[in-house]
């Protein structure tokens, strides 16, 4: 049986697409990992001037880790965990209106009507010393919904959203606190 190298090369390729296809969401984490560390008490980054940029890494099930400069790690136990809270930060996208009003003329100021969100975790814990700490990251917005759950589960700590529309945001709208109706006896 002779199968012309065509026909397998194809069908080769038709294989790893499927495969990959099927696999590659098997290994992909949260949706976005991208953080930076806004401040805190971190000892890593007590002369930090400046945001620093970084992943937060939840993978491994004991310990939260940010990834920053050339693979530099700061771990945070989930064991250790005192609290998490989440909010947001709304503003104006003022730059964009100027610029878009410097090009487009008074159809730019439509820019001041759109708004920014930046979201913001909070984890208050206790270091290897026994001393606490508390460090704020921001995180991107599609992370949000995968990351709260994974640190409350991980960690045992309820999340403290500071308003309703935080808490909106990071569980789309449901409420931990409702539960399904139950059906009446017939």
């Amino acid at each position: 049986m002779n199968i012309p190298v065509r026909t397998a090369f194809a069908a080769a390729a038709l294989v790893a697409t499927l495969l990959i296809q099927t696999f590659a969401p098997l290994t992909v984490g949260a949706a976005n990992d991208k953080a930076t560390y806004y401040g805190g008490t971190i000892p890593e980054f007590k002369d930090a001037k400046h945001p620093v940029d970084g992943r937060l890494q939840t993978s491994d099930e004991t310990v939260l880790k940010f990834l920053y400069q050339k693979e530099q790690v700061v771990s945070i136990p989930y064991a250790n965990f005192i609290d998490i809270e989440y909010g947001q930060k709304s503003g104006r996208r003022v730059g964009a209106a100027v610029a878009s009003t410097i090009l487009l003329g008074p159809i730019g100021l439509l820019f001041l009507m759109s708004k920014k969100q930046k979201h913001y975790v909070t984890i208050g814990f206790k270091d290897a010393a026994d001393k606490e700490q508390v460090a704020v990251f921001q995180v991107d917005k599609d992370a949000v919904r995968t990351l709260l759950p994974i640190l409350e589960a991980r960690s045992g700590k309820k999340i403290f959203y500071q308003d309703k529309s935080a808490e909106k945001k990071a569980t789309g709208g449901k409420k931990e606190t409702e539960k399904p109706a139950e059906k009446a006896p017939e």
